[in-house]
């Protein structure tokens, strides 16, 4: 039998070990083994300790539930997760922080689609998803793993525009000035508009939601999203 304290154990090894290999020693491993080489042990070790985490989570026992999550909760859970998937499809093209393989990197001339929201869709794509699961089952185990997630992603985006403003001091600078952090931010101030949604982030975004909660069903037991209600 598992423990609540080994599933936290393990989401501080999975998040600790991601914050310090991606930042602090990125640098001296890269010098040390080569680019190739700090991939592959960062691969390694991300696999590792996300395979502690998973095993640790099944093994740990249901605590009773901070509070029901009643249909209203879950109706706004289900919009959330929707708008979480949109973002997440969306992030797939011409997303500026995704590696490019050594390639130049391509700034949109506007902030448009999801890159008017935030200029994280991805990663706040993980942190809405960490936080409706927290928010539909909050047992200990649970909070702990989708805490993990939300502090990993919203953690990992404010480094990652630290690092980006260090690595690209001419682009990166003026993307921020176009797009904000905090989803929503730069259409409030101005700075960007609401629209030029690709079809790759509506239709995928929907078609994502649609899968992700419907597998719920055979992979837990019970139903997610709309299939609570049909």
């Amino acid at each position: 039998m598992g423990s609540t304290s080994a599933v936290a154990a393990a989401a501080v090894a999975f998040v600790g070990s991601h914050f310090l290999l991606s930042h602090p020693l990125r640098g001296r491993l890269v010098r040390a083994i080569g680019e190739g080489g700090f991939q592959g042990v960062y691969s390694l070790v991300a696999v590792l300790t996300l395979g502690w985490l998973i095993l640790a989570f099944r093994k740990a026992p249901a605590t009773a539930p901070l509070w029901t999550a009643g249909d209203g909760l879950w109706a706004v859970v289900t919009a959330v997760m929707l708008i979480a998937s949109i973002l997440l499809m969306g992030s797939l093209i011409r997303n500026p922080a995704l590696p490019t393989g050594g390639q130049p990197v391509s700034f949109p001339e506007t902030a448009r689609g999801v890159y008017a929201v935030t200029r994280h869709p991805m990663l706040w794509s993980f942190a809405l998803w960490g936080l409706c699961h927290v928010a539909v089952f909050p047992v200990a185990k649970n909070i702990i793993v989708a805490g993990a997630m939300v502090v990993l992603a919203l953690v990992g985006a404010a480094l990652q525009d630290r690092k980006k403003e260090q690595l690209q001091p001419d682009l990166w600078p003026a993307w921020e000035s176009k797009t904000s952090y905090l989803p929503f931010a730069a259409i409030t101030a101005g700075r960007a508009r609401l629209g030029g949604f690709g079809m790759h982030a509506l239709a995928g975004g929907l078609v994502v939601w649609l899968v992700a909660t419907w597998a719920h069903v055979p992979l837990t037991g019970w139903a997610a999203g709309i299939w609570r209600w049909l």
